[in-house]
């Protein structure tokens, strides 16, 4: 009994002689999640009034909250005396761990800050990369990029391929050509044709003055002769014109007697010739 008193009254003592290095520890802590929180939402304000992008700005400030918080973490520890070193060794160890557990994520993870910090596109354009992605940019966060695919369905593309792939941004300029490619048949007149197309093209609205239409001859196909068709218009008009357009040329060509021709084979059989000869 007597040993049992003896020992609850050195822990009395300990706990009486460490009460001030807890009580400093826990007004560390408390000030610690004040000025955190304080900073963090300066910047957030700060960052929100500039022109950063939106998602960079939330990256960038969990990774300064995730690295202020083990910042007080260390810094309480070491008000209670706890060694340091051996801490944050601890603290390198499990992160080498989760690093080796978590290699596509980081990588995704990598691939996500350089699409944030270089910009190949934002939230809104249209792009198709060289690993078969494409669609409207809904969002981008730190691993995944969200997209909504022309049919309708919702695309999440890890963010490290996507770094890495080949980029068409279809957004990324003011206006956007559309070329149409027309055969005419041989007969017709190439001129008459050209000014046929131009006439159509000149007369819409929405097709672009400069750079003006052009016409050229392509090719010489085997039924056909081949025409390029290039005009310019803004890029949210683009696909409105590149339709309505196309049947305009057919029904303009259909109207001057400009056939459009269509394969076709052309057979001669020749007899054979008979021997009347026994």
């Amino acid at each position: 009994m007597d040993r049992i008193e003896l020992n609850l009254e050195r822990l009395l003592d300990t706990f009486i002689s460490k009460l001030p290095t807890l009580f400093l520890a826990l007004i560390t802590l408390l000030i610690g999640f004040w000025l955190i929180k304080f900073l963090v939402r300066f910047l957030n304000n700060h960052l929100n009034k500039g022109k950063i992008d939106l998602s960079l700005s939330n990256f960038l400030i969990s990774i300064l909250k995730v690295i202020l918080y083990i910042l007080l973490l260390v810094t309480v520890a070491s008000t209670l005396g706890i060694e340091t070193s051996s801490f944050v060794a601890i603290l390198a160890a499990s992160g080498l761990a989760v690093g080796l557990a978590l290699q596509g994520s980081l990588s995704n993870f990598a691939g996500g800050v350089l699409i944030l910090l270089f910009k190949p596109f934002k939230v809104g354009h249209f792009i198709s990369s060289s690993n078969n992605v494409s669609g409207t940019v809904l969002k981008i966060d730190i691993l995944y990029t969200t997209l909504k695919a022309g049919n309708g369905t919702t695309i999440y593309a890890p963010n490290g391929p996507l770094a890495n792939a080949v980029i068409n941004n279809v957004s990324d300029n003011i206006n956007r050509m559309q070329e149409y490619s027309i055969g005419i048949s041989y007969n017709a007149n190439i001129d008459t044709a050209r000014k046929v197309i131009l006439n159509v093209l000149t007369n819409d609205p929405l097709i672009l003055k400069d750079p003006a239409p052009v016409v050229l001859v392509s090719s010489l196909g085997d039924n056909a002769v081949n025409l390029t068709i290039r005009s310019w218009s803004a890029n949210g008009d683009f696909w409105p014109t590149y339709h309505r357009n196309f049947q305009l040329l057919k029904e303009a060509l259909d109207q001057h007697n400009i056939g459009i021709p269509y394969p076709q084979r052309e057979i001669h059989i020749i007899p054979a010739s008979t021997d009347l000869t026994d």
